[in-house]
């Protein structure tokens, strides 16, 4: 399955995305992160460029120190916030709504948390260390195909363009003042390899702190506990036993881990008494559940049989709450998803004295990259991660494979209010509408300058 390139449907997403810039010149996704002095490559008959590859640290389980990164170079790429951001947010949302669709239409039971951002972020990192062949399937997923390819020659975009775009999203989130959000990605390789400083340079962008091993992984049973012991340490106890049934021949390990602890704008009150979950027509949950009464945008969808409420998280992100109405399946809502319905979402919110009382939820998620890969067809699996995929600029091992790709995604809200936003206790004027949330529903993490969807989640069991 591949992203649609017509100007059209990139002129409509750089459009919902850019809100008042909506009127600037439409310029194609390739142009905007295409790297310096492009020029028209040949797929076949061509080697590709040399590799500028370097030795990988071996892990000691006594080093638990990130590895060293250039800060001013980091510091440089948050800077600048262009047109780039709304372009780049449109193609991350179509992608990362497409996934969640095939996601959900396997899994009908259960909760869901996956986040976008995250996952567009690790395939530019794997893009990075492509061969011509399999870069040119990554940009056609990405949506950063040039206009102007053919079947045999291709421009390519920088792929530390795109990344360091990724990075201006979330320091604007980070701009808020209780918001934390922190990417740490760790990659394990075989001993004897060295990997490509473009990849490496690519798993710093993506990340605030990174690590980078050799292991040895001929005795698979040891490397696995040695790796795993590594990660729980380093990520401070947030992931654990992630890597499973290695084997003697692997080459890369890679993880990402997506951490988000948000603080309400303005804090919920908890009720005293837990209340009914509605976990279906005939299973119901206690839980325990929050309630505030204020002025929120909502918006009761008649066509999609949704409700739809915009919560504020800090200066720069909100939740989206889409509760479906009773009797309607969620299965309904979520196969509607994509950026036009957001979009139209958005565009009619309205300003209601709301009370409203939700469950208290945290979740946690773990994702094989492959496996979502697969979901969207074998065919797009194979060709990016799978048999097809090469990785000729990834290491000076040849061949060199991808083996494990697995994201960790971490969401806790906190039931304290941001210091700056303390409650005042007057009472609202009037009558308020009373919304429930409780019954399975959807939510979304969205950052609020480009509309970038940090992460999508289904609640469906308490």
């Amino acid at each position: 399955m591949q992203i649609p390139q017509s100007p059209l449907l990139a002129l409509l997403l750089c459009c919902y995305l850019s809100g008042s810039q909506a009127n600037r010149v439409y310029v194609h996704p390739f142009h905007l992160f295409a790297a310096e002095n492009v020029s028209y490559e040949t797929l076949e008959g061509q080697t590709s460029k040399s590799l500028n590859a370097l030795p990988v640290a071996p892990l000691d389980i006594k080093v638990l120190t990130p590895d060293s990164r250039d800060t001013s170079e980091l510091d440089a790429q948050r800077q600048n916030i262009t047109e780039r951001t709304a372009v780049l947010a449109g193609l991350l949302n179509s992608l990362g709504l497409r996934m969640y669709q095939d996601l959900s239409s396997k899994q009908h039971r259960g909760n869901i948390l996956f986040s976008p951002y995250n996952t567009f972020g690790s395939l530019v990192t794997f893009y990075l260390g492509a061969s011509k062949k399999t870069a040119c399937s990554f940009q056609s997923l990405l949506g950063l195909s040039s206009a102007n390819d053919g079947e045999d020659c291709v421009y390519f975009v920088d792929g530390h363009k795109v990344l360091k775009t990724l990075q201006s999203i979330n320091s604007l989130v980070d701009d808020g003042p209780k918001d934390e959000i922190t990417t740490q990605v760790w990659t394990f390789t075989r001993q004897d390899a060295q990997l490509a400083q473009d990849f490496i340079q690519g798993t710093q962008e993506l990340s605030d702190t990174s690590f980078i091993r050799g292991v040895d992984f001929s005795n698979p049973q040891e490397a696995e506990q040695l790796v795993n012991s590594f990660v729980d340490k380093t990520s401070e106890g947030k992931v654990k036993s992630i890597f499973r049934d290695l084997n003697s021949s692997s080459n890369l390990l890679f993880l990402s881990l997506f951490n988000f602890q948000g603080k309400w704008r303005t804090a919920f009150q908890a009720e005293r008494t837990l209340q009914e979950f509605h976990v279906d027509e005939r299973t119901t949950a206690m839980v325990p559940r929050m309630t505030l009464t204020g002025q929120y945008h909502y918006l009761d969808d008649k066509v999609r049989r949704c409700i739809v409420v915009k919560l504020s998280l800090s200066k720069r992100s909100y939740m989206l709450l889409v509760l479906p109405q009773e009797g309607v399946n969620i299965q309904d809502i979520e196969s509607k998803l994509n950026p036009d319905v957001i979009s139209d979402w958005l565009q009619n919110l309205q300003e209601v004295l709301l009370e409203l009382s939700l469950p208290k939820f945290s979740m946690s998620s773990e994702m094989d990259l492959n496996t979502l890969l697969t979901n969207m067809g074998p065919v797009v699996e194979s060709k990016l991660l799978g048999s097809q995929a090469e990785f000729s600029q990834l290491s000076n091992t040849q061949p060199f494979t991808i083996d494990k790709v697995v994201s960790k995604v971490r969401f806790d809200m906190s039931e304290e209010e941001e210091e700056a936003e303390q409650q005042d206790n007057t009472q609202e004027a009037g009558i308020p509408l009373k919304l429930s949330i409780n019954r399975p529903f959807l939510f979304s993490v969205i950052e609020g300058y480009s509309n970038t969807i940090l992460m999508l989640g289904k609640i469906s069991t308490l």
